[in-house]
Parts: C-alpha cells; sequence; structure tokens
C-alpha cells in the first residue's frame, strides 16, 4: 500500500482504549535537529551540518469515550466500587494524589490497512473538552515515544501490513522464515 490513511483503532498494551474524536489524531512528527557549523569565510551556507537527532513522532489525540476504566487508564487515579462481590459496581474515578507515570506498547491501526507499533511510549493525558450539547468533554492525549526496554529490535516505532509480522514470528517459531526487512525494491 503506498497511502496511509484513516484511524481505524487505537490499542494500549493490546486492548483498546475507546472512541477517539473525529479529526484529532495526529502523528506530531517532529522534523531531524541538525546544528549547522559555519565559517567566517563562507558567508552563504554552512561549511558542515552535524546531526542531533532523528525525525520522531509524538501522537495526539482527544478519547471521548470517557468511562471510568478508561479514565483509569489513561490518567491514573482510582476507580470508585461500591457494594461486595457479586452485586460490586462501578460508581465512579479519582483522580491521582501522587505524581504519575503511565507507560506501555501502543498499536494505531489505519483503515487503509497499516498498523503503527510503538514498544514503549508514556502518555501525558487531562480531562478536556467543554460541557456543552454540542461537544462531549474527553481525555486529550499525547504520546512520547520512548526507546524499548527489551532486547532485540530496539526501534522506537514502526509501520507494518497489518498482520505482517504476526505471520513472520510464525514462521520463525516453525523454522521456516522466508521474510527478511530490505530497501525499496523498485
Amino acid at each position: 500500500m503506498e497511502f496511509a490513511y484513516g484511524l481505524a483503532e487505537v490499542l494500549l498494551d493490546d486492548e483498546r482504549i475507546g472512541y477517539i474524536e473525529k479529526g484529532s489524531f495526529d502523528l506530531g512528527g517532529k522534523k531531524p535537529e541538525v546544528t549547522d557549523i559555519n565559517a567566517e569565510q563562507v558567508p552563504d551556507a554552512p561549511v558542515l551540518v552535524i546531526p542531533q537527532s532523528n525525525g520522531t513522532i509524538a501522537p495526539t489525540f482527544n478519547m471521548i469515550q470517557l468511562n471510568y476504566k478508561n479514565m483509569k487508564r489513561l490518567l491514573g487515579g482510582e476507580i470508585v466500587e461500591t457494594g461486595e462481590e457479586p452485586s460490586k459496581k462501578v460508581v465512579g474515578w479519582k483522580a491521582p494524589t501522587s505524581l504519575v507515570s503511565l507507560e506501555g506498547k501502543w498499536t494505531i491501526k489505519f483503515a487503509s490497512g497499516q498498523v503503527l507499533d510503538i514498544p514503549r511510549a508514556m502518555i501525558l493525558a487531562n480531562l478536556g473538552g467543554k460541557l456543552t450539547l454540542t461537544e462531549t468533554s474527553k481525555i486529550e492525549c499525547e504520546l512520547r515515544v520512548m526507546k524499548p526496554l527489551t532486547e532485540g529490535d530496539s526501534s522506537p516505532y514502526g509501520m507494518n501490513d497489518e498482520g505482517a509480522l504476526d505471520t513472520l514470528a510464525a514462521k520463525k517459531a516453525t523454522g521456516k522464515e522466508t521474510a527478511s526487512v530490505s530497501g525499496n525494491s523498485k
């Protein structure tokens, strides 16, 4: 597929997080950073450009399905329950009382069939939106992509055709691996 478009689903640790507000998802691409080295004798251009960091992403989105489980998963805090088993009932959510650092594995599925995998990202989230009859409250979210802690593939994120990595993993497990990562074949 030569085009990537449309948000199909967002998962945190392989579990769907809920409805995302239409038009709110942005990959938040950031350009690579470089340092220009200039010389007095060369006034029209740098004599050297030193790379400082690669380009990255910092996805942002608004989650509008505000059930208490989603609030705890994205904001931290506690779920409020009443009653005893088997009639225990979730009736609310309380904001965290101490500093919260929530991170996990994020999977963004595109309508066009690709999957963006982020093995490790911290979520920065807050309650937002307006209380009107034309808009819903929301959890405003930003993902800070971080270096994975696991051995092996240390890429901070990657895009693949949906199901392609599952097929490759199955082939590796059976010893029939035939796929490989390569450059553009055209």
